[in-house]
Order: C-alpha cells, then structure tokens, then sequence
C-alpha cells in the first residue's frame, strides 16, 4: 500500500456514522478488496462538528465513543502523532483493535496470534503502529491470511524502531512476504528473534528472498525455521547467511530434511556463529553420516550449551565421530538424542566423553533400547551431582540396570525430573529408586506410565510423598487403578499432594464407580492441581453418572485447575450442561467427546 493510499485509509475512518459501525462488523468478512470500497452509511453522514468530535476513533462502541469524547476537544483537527491527545486517541484505537480481535492490549507485547486476522486487520494493524513506539514483542503467529499482505505491514515498521522479537509462524508467507520482510531489516535495526516456522513458502527456494537484504553485523540473536520445508537451495542461502550473523545464539532447523550435500553446507558455515548457544535439528532425517559430519563442526561452535538431534531414526553409529568433538563443548548443558535408534557402540562412545562434561545437567537417551544395557557405565562418568534432568523411559531398562541405577540416585541431588516409564522392570524395584533420596530432594517430576507397578511399589510412593511435598508431576497411566487409586487417595488424606500440579490416571477402565467417587471425595487437598486426566481408553465409554455429583462437588475447591480431560467418558445432555457451567466460571479447559451411549470398557 502506498503513501496515497495510506491517506486515503486514514481519512476514510475519521468519519464515521451509527450506520458506518454496523456495516464495518459486516465488512469484516468481507475482502480486502472489498473492504476499500466506500460503504453506504457514507450518505448519511451527520454534521462536521460531530465528525470532528469522533476524529480518529474509528469502528468504536458508544460508551468507548463517550471516552474519545472527553479526551477530544470539539472542533478541533488532531493529528495523531502531533500532540498528546493525539497520542491518547491513537491509543484508544489500537486498544479497540486489540480487543476486537479477543487480545489484551500491551504497549510493548503485541500479542495476536490465533486470531484469523485478515488482510483487512493487517492494513489496519499498520496504520496503528506509529501508537506503538515502545513495541519489543510483536506474535502475529498462526494467522493464513496474515500471507500475501505483509508488505503493507513492513512499510510501516520504521515506527516500531525498538522492536526485538518478530513472530510469524504459521502464516503461510509468500516469497513476496519474504521479500518485503527482508526489506524492511533496516526499520527495525534491534530485532533479535525471528521466527518463521510452519511457513511452507519459506521453502522451496524463497527463503533466499529474505536473506540477500541481511547485513554484516545483524543484531538477529534467534532464528527458528522449523517445518518449513527447506530445500538445499534454501540451505545454502541460510549457509551464506550465517556469515552475517555473528550475534546468532539459537538456530532451530527442526522438522527440514537435511541432506548429506545440505548439511556440508550448512556446517561449512558454523564458524561464522561463534556466539551460537543453542542447535536443533530434531527430525532432520540425518542419517550416521550427517551426524558424524556435524561432530567435525562441532569444534568451530564451543559457545554450544543445547543440543537437539533427537527423533533422526537414521542417525545409530554416528555418535562415534560426534561424541570425539563433544569433549570441546565444555559449556555444554542440554544433549537431546531421544528416539536416535542408537547402537551400543553410540552410547559407550558417549561414556569416553562424559566425563569431560562438567556443566552437563540434562541427558535425554530415551526410547533408545541400547541404553538399557549401557547404563551401568554410563551413570559411572556423568556428573551425577549436577543432572537435573534425567529421562530413560522406553530404555529396556534390565534388572541389572535398575540395581545400578538405584545405586547412583543418592547421587542426585540436583535431580529435578525422572522418567522411567516403558520400563516394566521397575515394578516391585521402586522402593530401590526412591529410599535413598534425601527428603530434602529436588524431585518435581516423576513419572511411571506402564511400569508394572505393585501395591507394594504404590506404598512405598506414598511414604516418598510423606517426606517430600515438592512433587509437582505424576503420571502413573497404564498401571493398575487400584494401585493408583491408594495411592492418591491416601496421599490426599495425608496433605502431601499440596504442591502437585498435573495428575494423570488415564486409561484404567477396570476401576469400579466407588473408587472413582472416593477419589473426588477427597480431592479437594490437590490445592495446586492445574491438569487432571481420567480418560478412558478410546475403545470405551462409560457413564459418569454415578461419580459426576462427587466430581462436581470437589471442582469449585480446585482453585489451581485449568484443564480436565474425561475423553471417552459418556455424558448425557443435562450431565455435561452441569460441568461445563461449573468450569465456565472458573476458566477451566474441558477436554471430553460429545455425547456418547456407554459401552464396555475395552
């Protein structure tokens, strides 16, 4: 959109009749190409002093006229960006813009997404940001039409000079986006992030659109370009645009098939990034190769403290050549290789270096079945001490390996989240785990979906939760009810479940009506409970009728709680009329099918 036409589009909503705001809801829907042709309530224009009263508050309800009105003196031309009624007025505009599209207004964080904006709302959205000059946080992600009419966005940016972070995820950029993007670089010189995920158009060759207008010394601290299809073309035009980044600290490449020609491009580059801190590239279909590839660039980005290559299927027997170069990561803190297929070569490789490891506080080898008989000579040179985060569900954990890793849980200390579900051996071995933790342990999350759990295992939990309030997750889906149905009811009684934040009991169908009903029964001591899951398995659906008055009864103490998932639970009309009404008033998230006749469990 040009200057001309911009006057035109501000001139245009400085008059506005009682009939103008009702076609303007209708024009709404309507084109952008609609929305440009003079409206009807034109005619009917009321007189020049009450034009002049409502000067600059276009498409507003009456009583947010009545505001204007008081801040606005009669008669008087204002000129929005002039003076400071101007500026309380333009203020008055972008707040109804915000609101119109269900947001809260902020003067630094312009937060739209999910908001299916228009090309309408984009222009309009354009000449509102000479009101936000404090703008840093600009998200007007997950937004179709936002695509194509860009430009007429970009053209006014240089209003927004303090911007830092720019999101357009999902917006389906064109390359002329792109283009317009690329252009506009030098009216928001303190931009920091860019995020451009889930754009397919960034693909297929256009992204070199965007990056022939970067310029040497870019303050671009974050670029994330997950799932957007990138092609070796657009590889090699990120690979020539990291020359110019040399403040980039997170580049987050997940979700792009990565070829063997592409990722020597890629890498070829990395030196030029020397800052770089944070490297995704999950589900990059890197085969053995690839990964052996990156650990030779490794050593051109010691900066490195997070590293993501999970869910790469292909990439079992790379590690060897990776794990060399990982010794030169002395900052390292995060190394996310879950769902690697790693051989056990991959993991004793990764025990030469561990050692070496010192800032090491996450590990994630889960759903990699060679770790479980590796793990003994892993857990002997990580630093133990420090690990925050330790995951090894799906592991093929053996005996031998939960006896080894009992030994090492004194260790530690610092242990914020365990995850040992998928492993079945952990049944009637839990006591081992939980025994030698300190009862001032860190431990938040602790999760044991499918673990074959006994009552004797649930028992001893319930002690562990005796001593320590801090718990704040627990998943024990899969296991049987009656195990879990203890546990938390006793631990409800005892006041220990306080602190817990998310539970989770899915998929036990087998458990009668009572056991539903004494849980809810005392349900009320989940003070901070925000997640609560009793879901069936999708092949059932029983009635709720006989526990829903316990649950109903126990909602309005759950002061914390934001979602409640009852998925393939039946609910007859008047059943779910009542719980809805229920969590309406508290904001509560309801997660449930529509209505069902009940069958049998399954």
């Amino acid at each position: 959109m040009d200057s001309t036409e911009a006057t035109k589009g501000k001139e245009s909503v400085q008059k506005r009749s009682p009939l103008d705001l009702i076609m303007n809801q209708l024009r709404r829907k309507a084109s952008f190409t609609e929305r440009k042709k003079p409206a009807v309530g034109r005619l009917f224009r009321p007189s020049e002093s009450r034009d002049k009263r409502n000067v600059g508050i276009p498409e507003v309800k009456e009583s947010e006229a009545s505001e204007g009105k008081e801040n606005n003196e009669p008669g008087k031309e204002i000129n929005d960006t002039d003076d400071e009624a101007g500026s309380v007025v333009g203020w008055g505009r972008v707040k109804q813009f915000v609101q119109k599209l269900g947001k809260t207004p902020h003067s630094q964080n312009l937060s739209l997404s999910h908001c299916d904006m228009t090309a309408t709302d984009v222009v309009e959205l354009a000449t509102l940001l000479p009101f936000l000059a404090q703008l840093e946080v600009m998200d007007l992600s997950w937004n179709d039409l936002v695509g194509g009419s860009l430009k007429a966005l970009t053209i006014h940016l240089q209003h927004v000079g303090k911007l830092r972070v720019l999101k357009l995820c999902s917006c389906r950029l064109t390359n002329q986006d792109l283009t317009a993007l690329g252009e506009a670089l030098d009216c928001i010189p303190l931009i920091e992030v860019l995020d451009l995920s889930w754009n397919v158009g960034v693909g297929a060759g256009n992204f070199r659109h965007f990056t022939e207008h970067l310029q040497a010394e870019s303050t671009l601290k974050e670029l994330r370009l997950v799932d957007c299809q990138l092609s070796e073309t657009d590889i090699t035009a990120l690979s020539e645009a990291l020359r110019m980044l040399s403040s980039l600290e997170e580049l987050d490449l997940s979700n792009n098939k990565l070829s063997i020609k592409g990722m020597e491009n890629f890498t070829s580059s990395l030196g030029s990034t020397p800052r770089l801190k944070t490297l995704k590239l999950s589900m990059c279909g890197l085969s053995k190769d690839s990964i052996s590839i990156l650990g030779q660039a490794l050593r051109s980005v010691p900066a490195l403290e997070h590293i993501n290559l999970s869910c790469n299927k292909e990439a079992g027997g790379g590690l060897t050549m990776l794990s060399t170069n990982l010794a030169l990561l002395t900052h390292l803190r995060s190394l996310d290789m879950h769902l690697c297929c790693l051989s056990k070569e991959d993991v004793l490789a990764l025990v030469q270096v561990a050692s070496s490891l010192k800032e090491l506080r996450e590990l994630d080898l889960s759903s990699n079945k060679s770790v479980g008989e590796t793990l003994q000579n892993l857990l002997q040179t990580l630093p133990l001490s420090q690990i925050t985060k330790l995951p090894l569900n799906n592991c093929a954990l053996s005996t031998h390996a939960c006896h080894a890793l009992a030994t090492a849980m004194q260790m530690l200390k610092q242990l914020e989240s365990l995850n040992l579900s998928w492993n079945k051996c952990v049944g009637e071995n839990l006591k081992q785990f939980l025994e030698p933790l300190p009862p001032d342990c860190k431990l938040q999350d602790l999760r044991l979906s499918s673990c074959n759990l006994t009552t004797e295992d649930v028992l001893q939990l319930g002690q562990f939760w005796s001593k320590n309030a801090q718990l704040i997750i627990l998943r024990l889906e899969y296991d049987t009810f009656a195990n879990c149905c203890n546990l938390a009811e006793s631990a409800c009684q005892r006041g220990v479940l306080s602190h817990l934040k998310q539970l989770d009991l899915s998929y036990n169908g087998s458990v009668g009506d009572g056991g539903w009903m004494s849980l809810f029964g005392k349900a009320a001591a989940l003070k901070g409970l925000e997640e609560l899951d009793v879901s069936l398995r999708p092949s059932a659906s029983l009635s709720v009728s006989p526990w829903l008055p316990a649950l109903l009864e126990a909602l309005p103490q759950l002061s914390s709680l934001t979602c409640l998932s009852l998925q393939h639970w039946a609910l007859s009309s008047a059943e779910r009329e009542k719980l809805e009404k229920i969590l309406r008033k508290k904001n509560v998230i309801l997660e449930c099918d529509r209505l069902a006749m009940p069958k049998a469990a399954g």
